[in-house]
């Protein structure tokens, strides 16, 4: 039985891991190698990443994978989105790079469509306006004379700015630039306006390459530090959602995805981009997929609600853990209180509890109290948006969509999903949790040639993957309070 080896950087926007994926006989196993946490910086009232030390976490993995003798095929790294890392013309990085939670952006769109329209924007790119999309990060720089912008001769964005480090070699992945806002998404290339908007030419930019295709190999200083030799670096979808979607198990094309983790991301695939006056105004995104697909998506805030929650109340300790506040949200009165998950008022507040209860006493509700009460309205919220959306997504889509597929950490989560199924009226597939290290490893795999196509892909995961189906209960229940939910939400 024939084994191969490849290496997968996935790195979120909370922590990090390099993986061996392992794929036999059109099987995959994955092992964790390293895992490490990707703090948020603050100084000087900025947020920035640590690029430094994720880089040498990296280092530590491929270490490992010297250390104990493995052979690996290949390197491909995936990222969280929208961030970019400034060089110097010799090659030097110009200091680190902004989190897309730093503050600078606020303001940075309006401040944009001054030059360029808002509908100018989104009739080329097709994405969904948020105020941190690469595209107000650097107008927000330079409306705020950053020292740094001018000096930049390439802007790299995360995993190719990481791949540079590994190869010196300097490359703009496709899927990762879809995210930025200034990629026109039916050319697949920068839209020189935008570029020139800024004050940028393509030039600023790495040489465009898509999912599956070789970066370079490892560099002679990064073989004496890892001790490993030539080993190729792919580009995989470096956007970690790109990667993601590549990895859902679907035997047809009659299915939506959700990508559950920190951020909820909602969407279904298509061939062509969708631009319309319907998905401008709402907000949808047409993000790049591999294989010339496009991910026709909705950004949702996701567990980062519960998420900085549990940072209040203190997440190390057992009560409040994943398993036991969801244990205690069974237990306790559901549909009393209700969130629209994406409101502004969630984005970043200092207290998360108290931004919940301030929702629900400014548009008259039953305040949520308790660990249980404030879980539960969270992820009935959760459902009730995931139903909102998907009410779009089938408007626009070509085909019915039959199944929700859920990817990605919240696949174990047993009561999201059934609380989703429940409010959509259609069966629920969660898996595979480790969807974009999957992902990762798959297109790796596909570039040697032991994949033909996606399909083939993804006909090999579902093979190799435990699934777990969720069908409809309480539909009508369900229904009725969905009526609520939208009253409140609209207010």
């Amino acid at each position: 039985m024939k084994t191969t080896n490849f290496f997968a950087v996935d790195l979120g926007a909370t922590s990090g891991r390099t993986i061996l994926g392992i794929t036999r006989s059109g099987s995959i196993e994955l092992r964790e190698l390293n895992r490490f946490l990707n703090k948020i910086i603050e100084a000087n009232g900025h947020f920035y990443w640590d690029f430094l030390g994720l880089y040498q976490n990296i280092l530590e993995g491929l270490k490992i994978v010297a250390e104990e003798g493995i052979e690996i095929k290949s390197i491909g790294i995936d990222t969280w989105g929208v961030d970019f890392v400034c060089f110097a013309k010799n090659g030097e990085m110009l200091g680190n790079p902004y989190s897309y939670r730093d503050p600078h952006t606020v303001g940075a769109q309006e401040d944009f469509f001054k030059t360029v329209s808002r509908d100018e924007v989104y009739k080329s790119t097709g994405i969904q306006f948020m105020n941190f999309n690469s595209l107000f990060q650097l107008s927000a720089m330079k409306s705020h004379q950053s020292t740094i912008l001018p000096l930049a001769d390439k802007i790299l964005f995360m995993p190719d700015a990481l791949s540079y480090m590994l190869t010196g070699k300097m490359v703009t992945e496709y899927t990762i630039a879809s995210t930025s806002q200034m990629v026109d998404a039916r050319t697949q290339k920068f839209d020189t306006k935008l570029l020139n908007a800024l004050g940028l030419t393509e030039s600023n930019f790495g040489k465009f390459v898509f999912p599956g295709e070789i970066i370079g190999t490892l560099s002679e200083s990064v073989q004496k530090q890892t001790g490993l030799g030539a080993i190729p670096v792919v580009a995989v979808a470096g956007h970690d959602t790109g990667s993601a979607v590549a990895a859902v198990p679907a035997s047809d094309k009659n299915f939506a995805y959700l990508s559950s983790g920190t951020w909820s991301l909602m969407g279904i695939e298509t061939e062509k981009p969708v631009i319309t006056d319907e998905s401008f105004k709402l907000n949808f995104t047409n993000e790049g997929g591999v294989e010339g697909t496009i991910r026709f998506l909705k950004n949702i805030c996701g567990m980062w609600l519960l998420e900085k929650c549990r940072q209040e109340w203190g997440a190390v300790s057992d009560e409040n853990s994943y398993p036991q506040l969801i244990a205690d949200a069974k237990m306790t009165d559901g549909f009393i209180s209700f969130i629209n998950p994406d409101d502004a008022d969630f984005a970043n507040p200092d207290s998360m509890v108290k931004a919940i209860q301030h929702y629900c006493e400014k548009t008259g509700q039953v305040i949520p109290r308790t660990k249980a009460e404030i879980t539960r309205c969270i992820f009935e919220s959760l459902a009730m948006r995931y139903k909102e959306i998907l009410g779009h997504l089938q408007s626009f889509a070509t085909f019915p969509i039959e199944k929700l597929h859920v990817i990605g950490g919240g696949s174990k989560n047993a009561m999201l999903n059934q609380f989703t199924a429940n409010a959509l009226g259609i069966p629920v597939v969660a898996g595979p949790m480790e969807a974009t290290a999957i992902g990762n490893v798959m297109i790796q795999a596909k570039t040697i040639g032991l994949y033909s196509d996606i399909q083939s892909m993804r006909n090999s995961i579902n093979d190799s993957i435990d699934l777990i189906e969720f069908y409809p209960e309480e539909k009508e229940e369900w229904n009725n309070y969905y009526k609520r939910y939208l009253a409140v939400t609209n207010k």
